[in-house]
């Protein structure tokens, strides 16, 4: 009885963190507190579409949305401009596009611009799968609300494949994709866009959303 009773307790627990990250910003707030519908893709765009020597922002990532909705319109990427639908998006960094394109081509790239062109080189579609794993819809989750998670999986806009939640020494944050030969991106930027229902971390390297060599 004591086992099943702990079991249904746990159940219970987890279905409670759920509900928590699910609920929208204003929940969590103050009463009479409602977020923002500022978009990322307003975020994204604040630095304008050009290429830059800062591989600590997000202009490949930024240039990569644009991309996909020029080839593709009605694409589910047009989500990160719906600013009042909730999302938690993990965005590579330039530097994390830089190591996958090292990767994928076996060469350093060392401009921001060399290195869209060899990640659009992968294909629209390809580009596509590889935002929409970055994607969690329908949840706005802060950093301290993942430092509290771990081991929680999270369903992404890719046709519902996850990454999970690992808390590194209590306090750093990793997401464990579906790639088990390459380090796990960290989360190296925090709370982007904090505040509205569409909140941002900036991550290290790309998730991967199949396990390549």
């Amino acid at each position: 009885m004591r086992a099943r009773n702990r079991v249904v307790a746990i159940v219970v627990a987890a279905l409670t963190m759920l509900v928590g990250l699910s609920m929208p910003a204003s929940a969590h707030g103050k009463t009479g507190h409602h977020p923002g519908t500022r978009s990322l893709a307003a975020l994204l765009a604040k630095d304008g579409s050009g290429f830059d020597h800062n591989w600590n922002d997000f202009d490949i990532t930024d240039n990569a949305v644009a991309a996909v909705l020029k080839a593709k319109p009605n694409s589910p990427v047009g989500v990160l401009a719906d600013g009042t639908t909730p999302l938690t998006a993990f965005l590579p960094t330039d530097r994390a596009f830089q190591r996958l394109a090292e990767s994928v081509t076996g060469k350093h790239i060392r401009t921001e611009k060399g290195v869209f062109t060899a990640v659009a080189g992968l294909g629209i579609d390809t580009v596509e799968a590889v935002l929409l794993y970055h994607v969690v819809p329908g949840a706005t989750i802060t950093y301290k609300q993942a430092r509290h998670s771990d081991d929680l999986v999270l369903t992404t806009a890719l046709d519902g494949a996850t990454v999970r939640v690992n808390v590194l020494r209590g306090h750093k944050v990793s997401l464990v994709d579906l790639d088990t030969d390459n380090r796990n991106p960290r989360i190296v930027r925090r709370d982007l866009n904090k505040g509205n229902l569409q909140i941002a971390h900036g991550i290290d390297r790309v998730l991967r959303p199949v396990d390549l060599p």
